[in-house]
């Protein structure tokens, strides 16, 4: 089983090791105040983005053309190669990222002991 590793964006070293070849990442839009989801799998070329949803369309929100609406989300399928590492934003403005693996859910300062900092997120060695 793959493993996704958690640190502070830029730092070798590991805050949490989350067992799992998939993970859901979920917040909350800082502008458009809309819930956003991504499914992700781990792979040993990287972090590949299988699907994205969104509650609501408008600024910063451009789905693309053969996005669907399935219960009142826009869905579609990203077309971009695995990512090596993804690094996530931290904002005063917005509530932290929402980790789902492994079979939990948690904020992700839950995950990693810190909050109101850059996290970036990586296939485990």
């Amino acid at each position: 089983m793959s493993s996704l590793c958690l640190a502070l964006a830029g730092a070798a070293t590991v805050l949490a090791s989350v067992p799992a070849d998939r993970f859901t990442l979920s917040w909350t839009h800082s502008i458009e105040r809309t819930e956003w989801r991504e499914e992700w799998r781990i792979t040993d070329g990287g972090l590949v983005l299988e699907t994205a949803r969104v509650k609501g369309g408008g600024a910063g929100v451009e789905p693309p053309p053969d996005a669907r609406v399935e219960d009142g989300w826009i869905v579609w399928h990203p077309t971009v190669p695995p990512q090596p590492r993804v690094v996530l934003a931290a904002s005063a403005h917005t509530a932290d990222h929402q980790l789902c693996a492994a079979g939990q859910c948690r904020a992700l300062h839950d995950w990693t002991g810190v909050s109101g900092s850059p996290i970036e997120m990586r296939p485990c060695p």
